[in-house]
């Protein structure tokens, strides 16, 4: 079969109807369409058709290490440490830990020797920019003679064990074979998401990507924003803007972030810059404005952000890439160790609407949910597991969320693509009529799955 036919289908102006596809393409929308010889015929029962939806931040490679770390972020308090001393190396000899939060204590390498001192070990904070070795890690990674500024040292020059904002040198050290993406591939399209902005910066993981890519490992079309791979890239993976962490572990270099930036944009790329504290957001406005701006710049996260800042935001047409299963997960302790002048404009959706700024939902995974239904949820409820709403004003319709799912890879928060005669077949069947979706958004709505005319998922 070269074809589909999606029979019955409803349509986003309540309209039912047929929908032809063929290569790649919706080819046609009419009622009582006879399906071609060639082609398969999917009944739509009535269910709504639309855009596959678009995860706009997360990292492939962190979601895929996920199903062989040890994910110790329900493990309370001094836990951790019986949980340690009992795991398993992993097949590489590493005992790989995940989900790290100051809640467990303090720990670096003299910590981690004290529990396991006889395997390498590395432990991941909660939030991705962290890893903690022990010493055996360190002396496998040659931690020693590194000179990767994220790579912490007392007074005396004495490795703590802490490595900031070092994944990609830490992936390239490690020398691990990178875990298969095929799993990960198929879990999104069970959730609708035909494309992806992958946000994991550095020298050597948009290759990672591509290789996925071009093996067929990935439905998915993905946008990239690590360092260029070099050489053509394969169907289906594109060179977004280039991601830039202002770190917030120690003071940013104002000038160095300036000359990346405008580097960025010398090479036709936008900038996306990692901003999770008030002061970041500030160095980013900044750092932008003395570079020059350039369409499509975006800050990811945003985590804090006042009024006067977002009317910054907007003036400058820089849009913002939430993640509202964030504070879903985690927002009672944001709250609690949040400054109380912060607390109101903490990961701002709706505020950031109203004073004129493009945003775009996203999950983070794997340090937020991938499931983009609950993405949907958590925006419009903002209720954390305590029960906390965590900022009334900052709610946000769930069509509202929706449409930035389903807003391109390269305008995010932008449009929202839609199904007609000529739009690319990459869609989502839903199993209900779409206003029942949106009052109660759930992923088991998702009947099929559509990438460039291929069902990528049924149930």
């Amino acid at each position: 079969m070269t074809g589909l036919l999606l029979h019955q289908v409803e349509l986003s102006d309540g309209r039912r109807a047929d929908c032809r596809i063929r290569d790649a393409t919706v080819k046609e929308i009419g009622t009582q369409l006879r399906p071609f010889p060639d082609e398969a015929v999917v009944e739509g029962r009535n269910g709504a058709v639309i855009p596959g939806l678009a995860d706009h931040h997360l990292h492939l490679a962190g979601m895929a290490a996920l199903a062989t770390s040890l994910d110790i972020s329900a493990v309370k308090g001094d836990n951790i440490a019986t949980v340690l001393t009992s795991a398993a190396p992993g097949p590489d000899g590493w005992i790989r830990a995940v989900g790290y939060d100051e809640a467990h204590g303090d720990i670096d390498r003299e910590v981690l020797d004290r529990w396991r001192p006889d395997v390498p070990v590395r432990v991941q904070h909660r939030s991705g920019a962290l890893w903690v070795l022990n010493s055996m890690g360190l002396s496998r990674v040659a931690a020693e003679a590194a000179h990767h500024p994220g790579i912490e040292r007392e007074a005396s020059g004495r490795l703590t064990g802490k490595l900031w904002r070092a994944d990609d040198w830490l992936r390239g050290a490690v020398t691990a074979v990178e875990p298969s993406l095929a799993a990960i591939g198929i879990l999104l399209a069970t959730y609708g998401v035909t494309h992806v902005s992958d946000a994991t910066p550095g020298n050597t993981h948009g290759l990672v990507i591509a290789d996925a890519a071009a093996r067929g490992d990935l439905p998915q079309k993905v946008q990239i924003m690590a360092s260029a791979p070099g050489g053509p890239l394969p169907h289906r993976v594109t060179l977004g803007p280039r991601k830039i962490v202002i770190p917030d572990h120690r003071p940013p270099d104002f000038d160095s972030l300036v000359e990346e930036i405008a580097a960025a944009h010398e090479a036709a790329r936008a900038v996306a810059l990692h901003c999770v504290t008030r002061t970041a957001l500030a160095v980013a406005l900044a750092a932008l404005d003395t570079a020059g701006g350039k369409a499509g710049d975006r800050i990811e996260h945003c985590a804090v952000a006042d009024t006067a800042a977002a009317r910054l935001l907007a003036e400058r047409g820089i849009r913002v890439i939430t993640q509202p299963t964030l504070f879903a997960r985690r927002g009672d302790a944001y709250w609690d160790r949040s400054e109380p002048s912060d607390r109101p404009d903490l990961w701002r959706y709706a505020g950031l609407l109203r004073a004129g700024v493009r945003v775009a939902p996203s999950s983070d995974a794997p340090y937020g949910d991938p499931d983009p239904w609950a993405c949907l949820q958590a925006a419009r409820d903002r209720t954390t597991s305590s029960g906390l709403v965590f900022g009334h004003a900052e709610r946000v319709p769930t069509a509202i969320t929706l449409r930035g799912f389903l807003s391109r890879l390269d305008d995010p928060g932008g449009l929202p693509r839609r199904v007609r005669p000529g739009s690319a077949a990459d869609l989502v069947l839903l199993d209900r009529p779409f206003a029942e979706v949106l009052a109660e958004p759930d992923a088991s709505c998702v009947r099929a799955t559509i990438i460039d005319g291929r069902i990528v998922h049924q149930r």
